[in-house]
């Protein structure tokens, strides 16, 4: 096979010619398609980046919320146990009081009923020494007697 010079020099023109023209309808065209597409790629990988720092700053806001959260749960329990604390020491405070309170009351009411029954066993010898009185009265007894009877009463009475 022969290589004609002129061949190859009508090879290389029409080769021009035919890069002229698809460059000039396709080139252009396909190169705007691909740096549109380039650019709509570098936009998306752009907020890709900027929706990964969004998200890792709010998974940095999330994590201090719930540790502030669960400090702020730590204080309302404690506050809470400070409370039932006081609540129950008040409660035992007045539990207390009301116990004392009875006691004193029970004490009041036994000295009251003590004063009652001596009274009781005052009012008793009196009535004791009135029916001796009348007993006396109706006999007539000497001196010694009276002593004697007197000294018996006290020992019943316990004076």
């Amino acid at each position: 096979m022969e290589i004609n010079p002129l061949t190859v020099v009508a090879t290389i023109i029409n080769f021009g010619i035919f890069v002229l023209v698809i460059s000039y309808f396709f080139y252009k065209p396909v190169m705007k398609v691909i740096s549109e597409r380039e650019a709509e790629i570098k936009d998306k990988i752009q907020k890709s980046e900027d929706n990964l720092k969004k998200a890792e700053a709010l998974k940095i806001e999330n994590e201090n919320n719930l540790k502030n959260s669960r400090e702020e749960g730590k204080a309302i329990i404690e506050e809470f146990k400070s409370r039932a604390k006081k609540v129950s020491e008040e409660i035992l405070e007045k539990a207390r009081e009301e116990a004392e309170f009875i006691l004193e009351r029970a004490r009041v009411d036994a000295e009251r009923e003590k004063e009652k029954a001596q009274d009781e066993i005052k009012a008793q010898a009196v009535s004791l020494a009135m029916l001796m009185s009348s007993k006396v009265l109706e006999t007539a007894i000497d001196e010694e007697e009276h002593r004697r009877l007197i000294k018996e009463y006290i020992d019943k009475v316990g004076i």
